[in-house]
């Protein structure tokens, strides 16, 4: 799935016809962190492409409002949110793309949803969403 968007952070992802989300790969012990430390912190750490697919480790559904500094649409809607472990790597928190049908186990697969008029985030959809 290509993307056009602009992530909602530099060097979220990378620049690829199917974009990766970027870790970093800590010196001292070779652990995968997420995202890719900035500043300071990102001289201990090699970015590293992540996998595209994961297995949903465990998730909960937002079914209210949050508190204020929220700043969404004034309609809100209850979205998914989990765990997403990506094998050998890293167990990453992520937005989920839909709130039913979701198991843990399931394989899912990295996706680019729009955040705003010209920004995109991620998310993980299950990989049967695709077909």
């Amino acid at each position: 799935m290509t993307q056009t968007l602009a992530p909602i952070a530099p060097g979220l992802w990378t620049d690829e016809a199917e974009p990766r989300l970027i870790g970093g790969r800590r010196h001292a012990d070779g652990q995968i962190v997420f995202p890719m430390p900035e500043g300071d912190a990102a001289d201990g750490h090699d970015a590293v492409p992540l996998a595209r697919t994961g297995t949903l480790w465990s998730w909960t559904i937002q079914s209210f409002r949050p508190k204020a500094p929220y700043n969404g649409p004034e309609a809100f809607e209850p979205f998914a949110l989990g765990y997403v472990e990506l094998p050998g790597e890293v167990i990453l928190e992520t937005r989920l793309t839909q709130t039913h049908s979701l198991t843990i186990g399931m394989p899912v697969e990295l996706v680019f949803v729009p955040f705003d008029g010209n920004r995109a985030t991620y998310a993980f959809r299950p990989v049967e969403a695709a077909a």
